[in-house]
């Protein structure tokens, strides 16, 4: 068993911890704390099992010390220190729980005898902890998992059928409500997370009566006992739950809440409503408390980026400018999230549009610079961060192709023409003019049309009706724009003479080859079924 004495006179807790040899009692004496604050910071990664505090001390008492650490570690035996001033307090501290109380004064045999009475009420108290009741304990706990999160109606409780009729017998059906939480703030220590867990589930059971609390995947679910509707005005009743669990365990809360039913049965319902609702807390990074009737309505914003969207990003990879790539990732996700009819979903979706799009480009642009194949890049994978968090993880992705453009594919002295290549891959096909181009690599037109000429073996316009071409098959099958809009995309305003061209290019009309890249048959028989 842990000990932790604290006092904030260094003569004291010196003594005490020099004058009992404290492992030949079977303790474990963790170093002295020199504050109730410095002992609270402790209290995670070190959870003593006796705590032995001065009633005064400077900032938070040892009875303040005391109760919030018998929140967070329930079972704590807490013995005060006092002088012979202090009796006024030693009563308050017995009437608020505490095991026991030695003065300051106190012989080695003394400490020892009150040490060893609060062992022994630990002991006791584990072995009532007994097999049978652990048992009880997890079985009882499957039975929610089963009733609440894997909706299995077989497994709604007699006891909560029952609360309902007899609710309904005296004045109409009660309300249950199922709360999702997450709580942090206590640090990155292996056990401080599932600790501040345990420390809410508690709170929670104490503060809400007839609630069951569990811990699942991460999560605190809550399931609130059977009440009047009345009761579950949003805001009031869980902001200040919330703000008391805050205060005293000096934590930071999240809270979603789903649809309130008066059936056991359908208290599945309101779980799944809860997970949708805490979903959103990942793009409404500014609210606490989150309710499913706030968001029930959304039909999810866009999930693709515009054509000008990619291009603005290929030119910012093209530059190598950090700066301007994490403003284009932050504005991306701010103005997703702006959109009222934002989901997590659409918001996810959009933001792995942007990679794929940065994908093409890398290859766009190495086809271009004649290295097609020389670089594999595996695709983004989405953490299941916060949605602040998930667009820095979009910025790092972006940022690697960037890095892997500029520092292997595209080390060296690039020639004119290759530099020109690879930034009219980042062109809208419309404005593709020998004039910007040239402006771009710093040449005079006339010049950069030789260089291309003999680099290439073809002249600039020759290459940019190529270009654009590619851009159309792309176009053609991945968009359901007319034929019309497409000519104008790629910088064409005749649509008869984007077609000729087309065909001169492929073979086919823009609409065949959209029906034949579609498997598309007039007859009704797809071109896989020939």
């Amino acid at each position: 068993m842990n000990v932790l004495i604290v006092d904030d006179e260094v003569i004291i807790r010196t003594g005490l911890a020099s004058v009992i040899s404290w492992s030949e009692l079977g303790l474990n004496l963790l170093p002295p704390a020199a504050s109730a604050e410095e002992a609270l910071q402790r209290l995670g990664a070190e959870r003593p099992d006796i705590l032995i505090t001065d009633i005064r001390m400077n900032g938070k008492t040892g009875l303040e010390l005391a109760e919030e650490a018998a929140a967070l570690l329930p079972g704590l035996e807490v013995i005060i220190l006092s002088g012979y001033g202090d009796f006024a307090y030693t009563q308050q501290a017995i009437r608020q729980g505490v095991g026991d109380y030695l003065l300051k004064t106190s012989k080695p045999e003394e400490i020892i005898r009150t040490v060893l009475q609060a062992k022994q009420r630990l002991l006791e108290r584990r072995a009532e902890d007994s097999r049978a009741q652990r048992q009880a304990r997890e079985e009882r706990r499957r039975h929610l998992v089963k009733w609440v999160i894997e909706g299995d109606a077989g497994a709604v409780s007699v006891n909560a059928t029952h609360e309902n009729q007899g609710a309904e017998a005296s004045g109409g059906p009660r309300v249950r409500q199922v709360l999702i939480l997450s709580a942090d703030g206590w640090g990155q220590e292996d056990d401080a997370d599932s600790l501040l867990r345990f420390a809410v589930q508690n709170m929670l059971e104490d503060l809400l009566p007839g609630a069951a609390v569990l811990i699942h995947q991460g999560q605190i679910v809550c399931v609130t006992g059977p009440d009047k509707e009345e009761a579950y005005t949003w805001g009031g009743r869980y902001k200040g739950v919330l703000e008391r669990i805050e205060n005293l365990l000096n934590c930071r809360l999240r809270l979603a809440a789903g649809i309130a039913v008066d059936d056991p049965n359908q208290v599945y319902q309101s779980y799944v409503t809860a997970t949708a609702a805490f979903a959103y807390h990942d793009l409404l990074n500014g609210s606490k408390l989150l309710d499913y009737r706030e968001i029930a309505d959304r039909k999810g914003g866009r999930t693709v980026l515009s054509q000008e969207e990619e291009n603005g990003l290929g030119a910012i990879l093209l530059e190598q400018d950090p700066m301007a790539l994490r403003a284009w990732t932050h504005r991306l996700a701010d103005e997703l999230v702006a959109d009222s009819e934002c989901t997590p979903e659409s918001y996810q979706a959009c933001l792995q549009s942007a990679a794929v799009a940065a994908h093409r480009w890398l290859e766009r642009t190495l086809r271009a610079l004649g290295k097609e194949g020389e670089a594999r890049f595996e695709p983004w994978l989405q953490q299941q961060v916060e949605g602040g968090k998930l667009k820095e993880e979009l910025f790092r992705h972006l940022h690697a192709v960037m890095t892997l453009y500029h520092s292997q594919l595209g080390e060296g002295q690039a020639s004119h023409v290759q530099r020109a290549k690879a930034f009219m891959e980042s062109c809208p096909a419309g404005e593709l003019s020998l004039q910007q181009i040239a402006a771009y690599v710093h040449l005079h037109p006339g010049h950069l049309s030789e260089l291309f000429k003999k680099e290439t073996g073809s002249t600039f316009g020759d290459y940019v009706t190529a270009l654009r071409m590619r851009r159309a098959m792309e176009l053609l099958v991945v968009s359901p724009a007319k034929v019309s809009e497409i000519a104008g995309m790629t910088g064409y305003e005749d649509v008869k003479y984007f077609s000729r061209l087309f065909k001169k290019h492929t073979g086919k009309t823009p609409s065949e080859f959209r029906e034949e890249a579609l498997g598309y048959d007039p007859a009704g028989v797809t071109a896989g079924e020939r």
